[in-house]
């Protein structure tokens, strides 16, 4: 590897779920805020909601997620009354117009709900909101939650995506995140949903965990394989123990490096790639067939807070603690604290308490960012034609970038500006060259690579 690039890879930058990422929002944009944005929809807006469940009933050392870990039933129960609160809330203000067309319940664990609560939770959102015919629901699964009881509730809600978390198979690794999960409990949930008529399959893996190994990544990989995922999702372990406390419980020490991270997510790549799946992105991969892989062949790829998406619902709505909500307007993010959320959910209002409002040169670089995440390529005639003077602007530091960077991270290949194929990894890296908030911002981020 070139000495310039691997440097790159213990770079710290965001994910880029957004732009402006998360720690750039301010107390400005709050519930009154909120609360126009939601008013103004249009009817003919289409709109996806996500839900978060901020509980588990084991806490993941390696998870970096808004969620807490509780033995006992009582707080989920409680906290269900203030997000069925907020649902009401919100619906009552969106007053009928827009459609959804996908949903997604992530967490903490959503499968940690009692069956009967997933049904309840899952009627109410349809009786709040018009539905798409086809709408798309997708629901994060921790394989140790699952009974028939619980796969019978998830097809009875019409779940049509089923994602399970797997990291990785090696009981050293499981142990060392505090995650024991074993293959034939995870082909037991592919195999349980898949005979209730769930037709999407993502499996999610990690690298760079602590113990793990090129043979340790490899093994996994294969394994998954045999599932015959429609999706995989690669991601690497983003160790942030100033962020996330219980990530103290893992050593530093047996944490992989960076040369040795890439070499993993390399491996990882290849064995996919090599199985038939078409890369999306920078990490996720999909069957041909699949609707995310069609829309990285046709330049429709999205990117948002759940990752790589081919939902073209420019309006998502976030209900739940630490939730965000996108809007043509801007960015929303509910109060982050359980029980203060409760508190001000349950007695109809809303619970936004930071945002941001977009500029006209945040869309220009959010969507540049996003081509770049997605594409990996953007046309400069399409961004003059799109943003006029502002993107000229952006079009000059683009050149910049491409003629000046002596690692040609970013290269001018006709009226577009193109990451070549052995720079993608780093792409991450790249987006943060049109991030004007990143040199001057003091967050903290994960590793590039």
């Amino acid at each position: 590897m070139r000495p310039e690039l691997a440097a790159k890879l213990g770079e710290n930058v965001p994910r880029y779920t957004s732009y402006p990422t998360s720690p750039h929002f301010h107390s400005g944009v709050d519930a009154a805020v909120y609360r126009g944005w939601l008013q103004g929809l249009d009817d003919g807006d289409e709109i996806s909601l996500y839900l978060h469940i901020p509980y588990c009933d084991k806490l993941c050392w390696f998870c970096a997620c808004h969620t807490k870990q509780t033995r006992h039933y009582e707080p989920v129960t409680t906290y269900l009354r203030s997000l069925h609160a907020e649902i009401a809330t919100v619906a009552s203000l969106v007053g009928g117009k827009g459609r959804v067309g996908a949903v997604h319940f992530g967490g903490g664990s959503p499968t940690m709900l009692k069956p009967e609560d997933m049904v309840a939770l899952g009627t109410v959102l349809r009786n709040s909101f018009e539905f798409l015919p086809g709408a798309k629901i997708s629901v994060e699964i921790e394989p140790n939650d699952m009974d028939d009881a619980r796969l019978d509730a998830l097809a009875e809600i019409g779940m049509t995506r089923a994602s399970l978390g797997v990291q990785d198979f090696d009981p050293k690794v499981q142990k060392a995140i505090n995650r024991e999960q074993s293959f034939l409990q995870t082909k037991a949930v592919v195999e349980g949903v898949r005979s209730r008529g769930v037709e999407s399959v993502n499996l999610d893996l990690l690298y760079g965990l602590p113990h793990q190994t090129r043979d340790s990544v490899s093994s996994t990989v294969a394994q998954a394989l045999t599932l015959e995922p429609d999706r995989m999702a690669l991601f690497g372990y983003a160790h942030v123990p100033w962020f996330k406390k219980h990530q103290t419980m893992i050593d530093e020490a047996w944490l992989p490096n960076s040369v040795e991270r890439f070499a993993q997510s390399q491996i990882a790549a290849g064995l996919m790639l090599k199985a038939g799946y078409q890369a999306v992105g920078f990490d996720h991969f999909a069957r041909s067939g699949d609707a995310l892989a069609v829309a990285a062949r046709t330049g429709t790829l999205h990117r948002n807070f759940q990752g790589y998406t081919e939902d073209r619902c420019e309006t998502l709505i976030g209900l739940g603690p630490s939730s965000i909500s996108q809007f043509h307007q801007g960015y929303a993010q509910n109060m982050p604290a359980t029980a203060e959320y409760g508190r001000m959910v349950e007695q109809g209002g809303l619970a936004a308490v930071r945002g941001i409002e977009l500029s006209e040169d945040d869309r220009v670089r959010g969507w540049i960012i996003e081509r770049l995440m997605c594409d990996f390529a953007f046309s400069a005639i399409d961004l003059v034609e799109r943003f006029g003077e502002i993107g000229q602007k952006l079009l000059l530091q683009a050149s910049s970038v491409a003629l000046r960077d002596p690692a040609r991270l970013l290269e001018l290949n006709g009226d577009s500006f193109v990451v070549p194929v052995e720079n993608r990894p780093f792409v991450r890296s790249i987006a943060a060259r049109f991030d004007k908030y990143f040199e001057t911002g003091k967050a903290k981020h994960s590793v590039a690579v």
